[in-house]
């Protein structure tokens, strides 16, 4: 009896609950914003995240909160993403921090650093570690309200027309590469390019440049780079774990209902957990593929990341004596990395490597 009182109860409360919901969101205003992406069309996983964003939210909202989003080039080129959000020519942006360390070498610390951390590394350092408060602070200068809104996972090294086999080989080599990285291979002897994701392939393929990086397997082959560039290098030890951001301008942002900032924060950390699952899926098979037809995977060698990493943390200490912001956000960023280093060494590497390990002497094992 007391059951079935129970059970009439909640199913009153759940009409309720249903009935009020509508009758919530009629009292919402109808708001259409714009969305530059600093990414192509063609990418459905990286460009993808705004687009699932806005997806996400149109349907939590009926319609009322709408999204368009569109692609690099179609309002603004890929690296004006930040300025049309901080001077309103957008209400919205989806990009790299790390494309803007020209203005302020502090924009890194959003993205990736050399060195730095891996994906789940970054999300519980913004999330819980302290780094998003921080970021909020600093973007306020901007205009700028971020939000994380995707990760890659651990980046692949890039493409390049010859073996690279000692830091003698990287001397005078046109590489494109984003970000902080940039400024540690010049110190190794790279001369760092700057290019966005829709011109590489025809730099690549014209001689322009020696060698490109952009993501992993999965969008490399989408772009074709195996086709101009025959090997393959591994890890992008810039890259560990590259977070994607949504930048919302202030003013927007304030004058945007409370449900629909929810809404909104809760529809792109749906969308960074989707972005580094659907590479993880996808990345395997596009490898596989790759090699098959032809790609030459290489690591880089230990004596190139071994003055890759000098190199980096010299330039951030020298960084962080100059520039009171990067300091702020670097020296608990780099406690928090080494703090999760010693973790990670306890439980996650000690697993993956002994996974990798059986893995091998399994297959060894099954072609006796």
């Amino acid at each position: 009896m007391e059951r079935r009182s129970f059970i009439k109860r909640a199913g009153v409360g759940v009409a309720a609950a249903a009935v009020a919901a509508p009758s919530m969101a009629a009292d919402l205003p109808t708001i259409k914003w714009r969305l530059a992406s600093s990414f192509p069309k063609s990418l459905d996983t990286i460009f993808g995240g705004a687009d699932l964003v806005a997806k996400r939210v149109a349907a939590a909202t009926g319609g009322k909160f709408q999204i368009q989003v569109f692609a690099a080039g179609e309002i603004v080129p890929g690296p004006g993403v930040m300025d049309a959000v901080k001077d309103g020519t957008v209400e919205c942006g989806h990009t790299c921090s790390y494309y803007f360390v020209g203005k302020d070498p502090t924009f890194a610390l959003d993205t990736a650093i050399p060195f730095g951390l891996n994906s789940r590394q970054q999300t519980a350092w913004m999330m819980n570690g302290g780094g998003l408060e921080l970021f909020r602070e600093f973007f306020k200068e901007y205009n700028i309200y971020n939000i994380p809104c995707g990760n890659t996972g651990a980046q692949m090294g890039g493409w390049f027309r010859k073996e690279i086999k000692t830091l003698e080989d990287l001397k005078g080599l046109k590489f494109r590469c984003g970000g902080f990285a940039g400024q540690v291979l010049a110190r190794l002897g790279v001369v760092p390019q700057q290019i966005p994701g829709g011109d590489i392939y025809p730099a690549l393929e014209k001689g322009t440049i020696d060698a490109a990086e952009w993501i992993g397997p999965y969008d490399d082959q989408k772009l074709g780079f195996n086709k101009v560039a025959k090997f393959y290098y591994y890890p992008g030890f810039w890259e560990g774990g590259p977070q994607i951001s949504l930048y919302v301008n202030q003013k927007q942002w304030a004058s945007l209902p409370k449900e629909y900032q929810t809404i909104l924060e809760d529809a792109c950390m749906y969308a960074h957990a989707e972005m580094q699952a659907r590479y993880d899926a996808k990345n395997p098979t596009a490898l596989k593929q790759l090699v098959g037809s032809g790609t030459q995977l290489r690591p880089f060698p230990n004596e190139v990341m071994a003055a890759a990493y000098k190199e980096a943390h010299e330039l951030y200490e020298e960084t962080a004596a100059k520039n009171p912001k990067f300091k702020k956000i670097y020296e608990p960023w780099k406690k928090f990395r080494d703090d999760q280093l010693q973790w990670f060494a306890v439980a996650e590497n000690r697993y993956d490597n002994f996974m990798q390990a059986a893995r091998s002497a399994s297959a060894k094992a099954a072609k006796k």
